[in-house]
């Protein structure tokens, strides 16, 4: 019901964003940074990359990854992100020409193998970020997301942006 629930919202959005994407031009940018998690007393880290459009000054999508690249041991056993992946509805509030406050919400998977064991667990994730701009192209962004799933895991990443 939950995964019914978020998929519904997810094509709302889109269908919102679709006709706002044909009355205006679209900005798409990319973005590739470091990504620490952490969930219960486990703390991660993950190379993570996103691709997006923003129709407007005000709404985009994006897509994200990541791949894990620091580990941890808990009471003996190792942890490990393979990956994560997800999509999420980005809100934007331009303060000034160089800066953005940032507000997304999506769905998320992730895959780990804890103790020698693969599993994988997915659900809502929601944060809030900034983005500085240093010339219209380049700029550098911080954010927070809390994904509900995965022991409520909260992630700070922060990583260079590019506007296409």
């Amino acid at each position: 019901m939950k995964t019914l629930m978020i998929g519904a919202s997810v094509a709302a959005l889109l269908a919102i964003a679709a006709p706002v994407a044909a009355n205006a031009e679209t900005t798409w940018y990319g973005n590739v940074g470091y990504a620490g998690i952490s969930a219960d007393d486990v703390n991660l880290g993950a190379i993570q990359g996103r691709i997006g459009a923003q129709f407007t000054p005000h709404i985009g999508v994006e897509g994200e990854v990541a791949f894990g690249v620091k580990d941890d041991t808990v009471l003996g056993t190792d942890v490990k992100l393979d990956n994560e992946y997800g999509i999420y509805a980005v809100g934007t509030l331009p303060v000034n020409d160089k800066f953005d406050l940032l507000a997304r919400v999506g769905y998320a998977r992730a895959e780990a193998d804890v103790g020698g064991t693969s599993g994988s667990d997915d659900g809502v994730a929601y944060g809030v970020g900034a983005q500085y701009s240093f010339d219209g192209k380049n700029g550098v962004r911080a954010d927070y997301t809390k994904y509900d799933f995965l022991g409520d895991a909260d992630v700070w990443s922060v990583s260079y942006v590019r506007k296409f």
